[in-house]
């Protein structure tokens, strides 16, 4: 039987051709650090963050290079505090600079000396001298956008959590997210937590007091010490204008009406739970579209993070970006949108014709656990006794299946072996790739693994295949083996990745109650 491992992941950008590695390789990652990292690592009078520390300390126990781009001189030489300077440079001599870089061809003759340097840090990504660059800058990471790089340029704390998640996966627990009343939060308006809300919003004390009367509810989540870490508190508003032209949403319409996630607990792809929450509550609740206000530039890392669910501009709110999510109840046609596009657009709904390829993808109990921790066959409401939304939307799977005819906008189907033996849940593939070598399969599923580095490296002493993927929905009914043989007509143990017909996929979809 295919020994496969499972896990969660979030990505984007890479491209889905095929490729092998004909030698494993030890898993060592190359880390850039911008000029804001490496400042208060040079500067022994300021205390470090618990991030960076723990992220530096993970390094140097997995073996992890540290490097500076060339750039990163120059930049320090523009310091116009002398004694500072001459520090930061003498102590650059503690790390490694990287080696005879390429040339930025971006930078032209009116280029400022900060784009210039944050250029070459970025071509230097670009050019794959590295695995991952780390960076507090936000102009840097709204580039890397642009450029196609987001999923390797990392922040602090989210460098900090991949290494976690490869060195200490037993400490790594999915966030549980609770639904709470707003008056149960009162207690602690007064924390620091709600600081950077009433900087953005004086009037912030008033109006939350004013929406808890109101019977207001909000999804959060507690970090590890119980305190408040995120938060999003949300409204079905009906036929209310969304911006300053006084457009409005037809029907019933979730309104997210505050969203804010810690930069703490940044990386643990909490926001990405929080809309899984409201894309379950969504559609629940029948409404038609979920919208926010949000400050486009003070919160870039929301507007990518809702962008890349689906949500799309639609005017101004005052200083505010409204950005608006459809969520129709009936799928919609989009004959111009590629299968997995539409997914991403219209979120519950799939594309499903005879056009596109379904899988069958086996999956042996403790790792169904693992990748799909929500799955409960007799719990449909989306917050069980624990309070918990399970895993993220985004997800990755490994394994040393013989199939390489897996393409983007796939459909898998998920089947646990050996206790229930039973379809459990459909995603869409996303990308798919296949490699021996362990960095390359570690940058790939960064940001949702908990597997440890010596698994990954285990699982590259062959040729890995990764499938990148969508949970899309766990069946309403599982579907057991023997109803697949008896009425859906697949036939013959199922041991590994397998392919199946449009017809029995149907037929598959009615015994599921779909």
């Amino acid at each position: 039987m295919t020994i496969a491992r499972h896990i969660g992941f979030l990505t984007e950008s890479y491209a889905c051709e095929s490729f092998v590695e004909t030698t494993a390789l030890p898993l060592r990652l190359r880390f850039l650090l911008d000029t804001n990292v490496l400042i208060p690592l040079q500067d022994t009078y300021q205390v470090l963050t618990s991030s960076l520390a723990n992220f530096i300390r993970l390094a140097n126990i997995g073996g992890h290079q540290l490097l500076y781009h060339p750039a990163t001189v120059a930049d320090f030489r523009r310091d116009p505090d002398e004694a500072r300077r001459t520090r930061n440079l003498q102590r650059l001599n503690q790390y490694s600079q990287l080696d005879n870089p390429a040339p930025c061809p971006w930078n032209k003759a009116d280029t400022s000396d900060n784009d210039a340097c944050d250029n070459e840090i970025l071509y230097a990504l670009e050019c794959d001298a590295v695995h991952a660059l780390v960076t507090e800058d936000r102009g840097i990471h709204a580039k890397a956008r642009i450029l196609g790089q987001r999923d390797r340029v990392y922040t602090i704390q989210m460098a900090e959590d991949w290494l976690r998640r490869l060195h200490e996966p037993r400490q790594v627990v999915l966030p549980n997210i609770e639904d709470v009343p707003l008056h149960s939060l009162t207690p602690m308006l007064s924390t620091s937590f709600f600081n950077s809300l009433r900087d953005g919003y004086v009037e912030f004390d008033r109006w939350f007091r004013e929406k808890a009367r109101e019977d207001r509810r909000a999804w959060i989540y507690r970090d590890d010490e119980g305190q408040l870490a995120a938060l999003c508190i949300y409204d079905v508003q009906i036929d209310e204008p969304i911006n300053d032209a006084q457009a409005r949403l037809s029907g019933n319409a979730l309104k997210l009406c505050t969203f804010k996630v810690g930069e703490t607990v940044r990386g643990r792809k909490i926001g990405e739970l929080f809309l899984k929450a409201a894309f379950r509550f969504a559609t629940e609740r029948a409404c038609e579209n979920i919208f926010t206000h949000t400050d486009a530039d003070e919160h870039d890392y929301l507007v990518r993070l809702l962008e890349d669910f689906g949500f799309v501009e639609n005017g101004t709110y005052g200083k505010d970006t409204v950005l608006v999510k459809a969520h129709p109840r009936l799928a919609p046609e989009a004959p111009r949108l590629t299968t997995f596009e539409y997914a991403r657009r219209y979120f519950p709904h799939y594309q499903h014709g005879p056009e596109i390829q379904k899988f069958i993808v086996p999956i042996q109990p403790q790792y169904h656990d693992t990748l799909l921790p929500d799955y409960h066959p007799h719990q449909s409401r989306l917050f069980g006794v624990e309070n918990s939304a399970g895993n993220a939307i985004k997800l990755a799977y490994l394994c040393h299946a013989q199939s390489n005819s897996l393409r983007p906008g796939d459909l898998l189907l998920f089947y646990r072996t050996v206790d229930e033996m039973a379809l459990t849940s459909i995603g869409v593939v996303e990308n798919f790739t296949t490699s021996q070598n362990s960095a390359a399969i570690a940058s790939l599923v960064s940001r949702r693994t908990v597997y440890s580095r010596e698994d990954i490296e285990k699982m590259a002493a062959k040729p890995t295949k990764v499938i990148l993927f969508r949970l899309l929905e766990h069946l309403p009914r599982q579907v057991s083996y023997a109803q697949l043989q008896q009425g859906c007509g697949v036939a013959g143990p199922i041991q590994s990745i397998r392919k199946i017909q449009h017809d029995q996929f149907t037929r598959i979809l009615t015994a599921a109650g779909r």
